[in-house]
């Protein structure tokens, strides 16, 4: 009964919708293949190079340093392009650069493969910030309100399944085929999973009357050539690093439309959370590993758990936002998630990491899936990719404040203290969306 209700919405989805709806879930399957293939292994390919603390650091934070940093350039250039085709040429530039993981073995030494793989993610993550920003409001133009939580959570699903599934089938992969090759065939994987993933939102197409007049319409034959291309084609030019420099000297302050609304609020109430978030995630695996000695297969016992736990909770998202509202649902979502570090800091074996592993997953099926939709409810449409710029901005900063200062916390107090006080955080940011209006 349960299934029924979750592949089948409580209503006929509206034909002009449809086709957008299913692209948005092919989209989202396909990225699942990506995530679990190439994002989760790159760095574990780069361990297995010899690569130190520092690298390892810039792979994962580098990124949202180069978010923070540009982000705001970003958003006032979404404003110009119609926001479906400068989304689907920030996928089709931002993923074309998982192509170049195949040949690094057959091209360079274990060390400057390390410093390439640096290189070519943090290049890769400028047109990654503007598929970041663009995708949301892509998602609010394509998708009507009444119909977000049951598309969130139709995708939360579909990711969860499909990035069981292809690392089940990564694992078999690396352990069957030597190194470097079976790496090579993962990111061949995971390459295939960004081009299908960026195919599906080229087939992603706004209503005329939703797009202010642009236009929207398109097919694989005529395929034109968007703004973010010319202004790459312009910077092969002379004195393009001196107007590069110019342009980004201009002041970026928020808009009166953003400083006089509550929307600043909400923002530091997110930013809070994702700090209190990000706090936590470096130290989960020293207290896996090196406190709670469990072996990779319980740890992956715990990670496919957390998984399962998403997808039942992402059957249930539709339904519980339309009952509770955006706002309770990623309040409680908050909540359960605030519940993980505190089990974390508590296990002493295999039993409460698992609990704590179902509780994280259900707790990620409902922030992952209204928590977007209910900053969209706050974002006027006219002013929709300044806002959420804005957003992805807090974001990120939070990320990169908290993967910096959580194992300076846990250095003074402990792993399992730090872990109860950033529970007790995310509580507290939970309580706070709650209460935010």
């Amino acid at each position: 009964m349960r299934a029924r209700l979750f592949i089948r919405p409580a209503r006929p989805v509206p034909a002009e919708h449809r086709a957008n709806f299913i692209h948005l879930y092919f989209d989202i399957a396909w990225f699942g293949v990506l995530a679990a293939s190439t994002i989760s292994f790159t760095a574990v390919y780069a361990t297995h190079h010899g690569a130190n603390a520092f690298q390892l650091g810039l792979l994962s934070a580098g990124p949202a340093l180069v978010n923070v940093a540009v982000t705001l350039p970003v958003g006032r250039w979404l404003e110009k392009p119609p926001i479906a085709a400068a989304v689907f040429w920030s996928a089709l530039f931002h993923r074309f650069f998982y192509l170049l993981w195949l040949p690094l073995p057959m091209l360079l030494g274990p060390e400057a493969q390390i410093w390439a793989l640096i290189a070519l993610t943090l290049v890769m993550s400028i047109p990654g910030t503007s598929l970041a920003v663009g995708f949301n409001a892509l998602f609010a133009e394509v998708v009507p309100p009444d119909w977000r939580g049951y598309v969130a959570g139709i995708r939360n699903a579909l990711l969860s399944i499909t990035f069981i599934l292809a690392s089940l089938l990564c694992g078999r992969i690396l352990n069957t085929l030597a190194f470097p090759m079976n790496y090579q065939v993962v990111f061949a994987l995971g390459f295939l999973g960004a081009a299908m993933s960026t195919l599906h939102l080229w087939f992603v197409i706004p209503a005329p009357n939703e797009q202010a007049g642009r236009p929207v319409g398109r097919g694989l034959g005529s395929l034109r050539v968007p703004g973010m291309f010319r202004s790459m084609m312009n910077a092969l030019r002379p004195g393009a690093a001196r107007r590069f420099l110019k342009h980004f000297q201009r002041p970026y302050w928020p808009s009166p439309e953003i400083r006089g609304s509550p929307f600043v609020r909400l923002i530091a109430v997110l930013f809070a959370f994702n700090l209190a978030v990000n706090l936590a995630i470096p130290l989960f695996p020293i207290r896996w590993v090196n406190q709670l000695h469990l072996s990779d297969q319980e740890i992956g016992w715990g990670n496919g758990l957390f998984y399962v736990s998403v997808f039942l909770g992402s059957t249930q998202l539709a339904r519980l936002v339309r009952r509770l509202g955006n706002r309770r649902v990623t309040a409680i979502g908050a909540i359960f998630m605030s519940s993980y570090p505190a089990f974390m800091a508590l296990a002493q074996g295999l039993g409460l990491f698992l609990v704590g592993s179902a509780a994280g997953g259900l707790g990620w099926a409902l922030v992952g899936g209204s928590l977007v939709n209910y900053v969209l409810e706050k974002v006027p449409e006219n002013h929709r990719t300044g806002h959420l710029a804005w957003y992805n901005l807090a974001m990120n900063s939070a990320l990169l404040v908290g993967v910096l200062v959580g194992p300076l916390v846990a250095g003074f107090v402990g792993v399992s203290v730090a872990l109860a006080i950033f529970s007790t955080f995310r509580l507290l940011a939970a309580l706070a969306i709650w209460r935010c209006e």
